[in-house]
Parts: structure tokens; sequence; C-alpha cells
């Protein structure tokens, strides 16, 4: 199985219980969970050797999001541990029409304040086979930023692949200061993963006639901008999941790639999901998805049909953390999608 290094921010998510407002709930219901840590569990669970790299406050509350990784197979060894705090965001889970509302409060988390002489790259890298990080972790700090930009020249020291997940997150950066950085942070980067927006914001790229919100979905747009993305920053593959948002409660889901090497663009399968548990984190479901396909051995078609299969099915699944297995996934990918009691 492959080594995949994943690095970013783990934070502690307190969601309302069912679909309440904030202002209605008495309690939260407690998971752990972002975008880098997502994808590492969902490589672990599929049989890869995945390890997560952050730093967390030495405290009860650090140590309960290491548990949360280790539960669940990743390798936590080279989490660096000081700081003052973990990060927290907090998620009122939407209905129908009613959208989900994410609030955040991690300024000045560890990782946010964290250096790069916490970590030893060398010895991280060593043996490893992918790399992944996302926009989010850029965005935490200008030290994060720095941090982001050291571990990938250290992966492309190691020969290793890198993939980066725009994510852009405004209520963490502006759309111009989020371009300055990842732009130069695309240079390491052979597989770029995203949506429509994030290649807008993130990297000025904005497909034609494309309208999610109403189910209008341009192909010939996205294959146009993907070809330009390639010929500025040199990626091997540029994938964009693709999300048709009837409500809250009902999205249509499939993705596209271009690969470069075979100058080739492939449309997935779609799937109806209605109606849907949760769909935070679903974005990392896909892309740890992919990756398992890509570090499997799959041609690029096989490898972003695993990668809509797993996140379809994450959208099933309460929390942060994709848990279905390898099985359930292939299962899905190859047309069986009943929901069938199994007995």
């Amino acid at each position: 199985m492959a080594k995949v290094v994943t690095m970013g921010e783990i934070m502690l998510r307190l969601s309302t219980p069912g679909n309440q407002k904030y202002i209605q709930a008495t309690q939260f219901d407690i998971n752990y969970g972002g975008g880098e840590a997502n994808v590492a569990v969902s490589l672990a669970n599929y049989g890869h050797d995945a390890e997560f790299v952050t730093k967390v406050p030495e405290n009860p509350i650090g140590a309960c999001a290491v548990a949360a990784l280790r539960k669940y197979g990743v390798e936590t060894k080279h989490i660096a541990k000081g700081g003052d705090r973990l990060g927290i965001y907090f998620l009122e889970t939407g209905a129908s029409m009613r959208p989900s509302n994410v609030t955040y409060d991690r300024a000045n988390s560890s990782i946010a304040t964290a250096s790069i002489s916490d970590f030893d790259f060398d010895e991280i890298f060593e043996g490893a086979d992918w790399f992944h990080f996302t926009g989010i972790t850029p965005a935490v700090s200008d030290a994060a930023a720095e941090l982001t930009e050291a571990a990938c020249k250290a992966a492309k020291a190691h020969g290793v692949t890198v993939s980066c997940d725009l994510n852009f997150r405004k209520k963490l950066w502006t759309s111009e200061k989020a371009q300055k950085v990842m732009s130069n942070l695309m240079q390491y980067v052979d597989v770029c993963i995203g949506n429509e927006e994030d290649a807008d914001k993130v990297l000025g790229f904005k497909p034609e006639n494309t309208d999610v919100t109403s189910g209008e979905l341009n192909l010939a747009g996205y294959e146009s901008i993907f070809k330009q993305m390639v010929a500025k920053f040199g990626f091997k593959y540029v994938i964009s999941s693709l999300r048709v948002s009837k409500s809250a409660s009902d999205n249509g889901w499939s993705a596209c790639i271009y690969s470069s090497e075979d100058d080739e663009f492939y449309h997935s399968r779609e799937y109806r999901i209605r109606p849907i548990v949760d769909r935070v984190g679903g974005g990392d479901s896909f892309a740890g998805g992919t990756i398992c396909g890509f570090v499997d051995g799959k041609n690029f078609k096989d490898a972003l049909e695993f990668g809509v299969a797993a996140s379809a099915l994450k959208h099933t699944i309460p929390g942060d953390f994709n848990l279905v297995t390898r099985e359930e996934v292939e299962t899905l990918a190859g047309g069986d999608g009943s929901g069938r009691v199994q007995r």
C-alpha cells in the first residue's frame, strides 16, 4: 500500500443536534475534523499508510483530536505539541431551502502559530508516495502559508506526488490574498482539485455558462479552463467536483477531470443524493477517494469514479470523516445504489 502524507489543521467540531438552529440548541454534538485530516482518515480506511501532520495544544483536547485520528488508523507520530488552543468550528446543519452555516473560532490555534522548526520534513517524507494539502491551511495564517510551502518543497525534493484541494474559504481570507498565495504554491502541485468557485476565487479561472444553483453545467467551459490551468501551472491532472444544489437536502453529485498526459477530458457518473445526512467533509472524501484510486494504480477515469462514489456515500454519514469501506465504494461505483439491507 502507498504512504500518503497530509498536513493541515484538525479542529473540534460542535454541531447542533438534528437540524436545530444555534439559538435552539442546548447542547452540541462533538466530532473532530478538518480538510486534510478527513482525507487521511479516508485513505487509512481504504488500507493505505496515511499520516497526518499538524500541531495541537498539549492538553486533553489536543490529545482527544489525536486519538480521533488514531482510532481510524492514521499515523500521528510527527504531530507537534504546543501552542495555545485547538481550533473550533460550529455547525448549524441546514435542511430543504435553509443552508448549513459554519462559524469559525480558530484564531491563534496551534497550527496557525506553528513554525517550520516544529517539523522534520525530510523524515516525514522519507518513503512517501503522495502529499496532500488544501487551500484552507495557507488561509489560516501567514505562518501556516510559509509552513505549507516548506512542506511542498520537501515533498518535491523527495520525488513525492503533490495534490492540492483549492478549498476557498471566504471567512478566512479574500480572493485577492488567496490568488497571491496559492498561485505561488501551484508550482509544486501535480494534481489540482477544486470546484468552480475555488478555481475562480483562488486561481482566477471561471467556467463559462455555469450556474450550479440552477443546475446549469457547461462541461465545455470546464474543459477549457482546465487546459488553461495546465498551460499556466503545468498540472498533470485538473479535477473538479460538480455539485448541483437543488436544496440543502437534495444534491446532484459528479465530477470531471482533465489529463494533460492523455489530453483527455472525462465526466463521471452523476449521483442524486437525497436526503443528505451531512455534507460537511464531502469534498474531502472526494479528494481522498480519488487519491486512493490513483495510488491504487487505477487509470484516471476509474480513480475519479471511485472518488465520486466515495463522496456520495459520505453524504450519508454524520461527522467529518468518511467511514465507508472500500467494498462499499466499489459496490456503488459498480452501479449498485439500491441501499438494500445487507443480511
